[in-house]
């Protein structure tokens, strides 16, 4: 007989709201500081009573142009990351290929590499090629953290999907490339969303390939904009807390509406 399942006293609701309010403080306190009047928000109450709404307005003169970048930069990654990962997935997946597994290895081993000696591998052949302070050679940096990603949580999907739904569609006429983007893309649409979130978090919170791959103000994404902010202006640390909430508005939206696909990718790959 199954076991019914054990009930949870209070006792276990109380810690849970306990241990989720201490993970959600710096985020209420980030939020707080922001709306503190300029100054040391050190002096600020537990309550922003009077809120004031002079940070945002600083971040959004200061870094307005930086959010635009990294909104460009991680939409770019995701695009591209996607373009290469799906037909590489798709070919590990369905076709009868020597050396899968190595290839997967392979691909598995590329997350390990510390992200420093990426950068400063890419920083020579960006400079000799002038990708360097340039939206696209940003994009192609933080791709080389996607693809490998959506790699490997695309070949899972893909490869689960029947080889008689794929069969059927070759035997009506349809090539390749048209089973790829009709019939496979579709099925594996939570790992594609799935893939898609990660690589756009990924790249939206990277602060390495910013920091290495851009030396002048030209292009300056979010993170490496905070990063700098605070070095010039420490005595605003309303408008310092307010780009950062401004930062994690995108992130946080994004997250609540795909994470249905999130969960539902993460359990398909359980099940299967």
């Amino acid at each position: 007989m199954r076991r019914a399942p054990r009930r949870r006293g209070p006792l276990s609701t109380v810690v849970g709201i306990v241990l989720l309010a201490l993970m959600l403080f710096p985020v209420y306190w980030m939020v707080n500081a922001s709306l503190q009047p300029t100054g040391n928000t050190l002096r600020g109450g537990w309550f922003p009573l009077r809120p004031d709404l002079g940070g945002y307005a600083t971040a959004l003169r200061d870094q307005g142009r930086n959010l635009v970048t990294s909104l460009v930069v991680a939409l770019g990654s995701v695009l591209l990351s996607l373009a290469l990962a799906a037909p590489a997935a798709y070919a590990l997946a369905r076709f009868r290929l020597r050396g899968t597994d190595l290839v997967l290895l392979g691909i598995l081993i590329t997350q390990t590499v510390p992200g420093i000696v990426v950068a400063n591998a890419l920083y020579g052949a960006y400079a000799d090629l002038g990708l360097l302070n340039s939206c696209l050679g940003l994009i192609l940096a933080d791709s080389t953290a996607g693809v490998p990603f959506a790699i490997v949580l695309l070949h899972t999907s893909m490869r689960s999907i029947p080889g008689e739904i794929v069969e059927a569609a070759q035997l009506d006429g349809a090539g390749r490339l048209r089973v790829l983007r009709s019939v496979v893309l579709p099925l594996s649409r939570n790992a594609l969303i799935t893939a898609a979130v990660f690589t756009f978090l990924f790249t939206w919170g990277d602060l390495l390939f910013a920091l290495t791959l851009t030396t002048t103000g030209t292009v300056r994404p979010v993170t490496l904009g905070v990063y700098q902010y605070i070095g010039a202006h420490t005595n605003q640390w309303n408008a310092v807390m307010a780009t950062t909430v401004l930062a994690a508005v995108p992130a946080a939206v994004l997250l609540v509406v795909a994470q249905r696909f999130v969960t539902t990718a993460a359990t398909d790959g359980a099940l299967r």
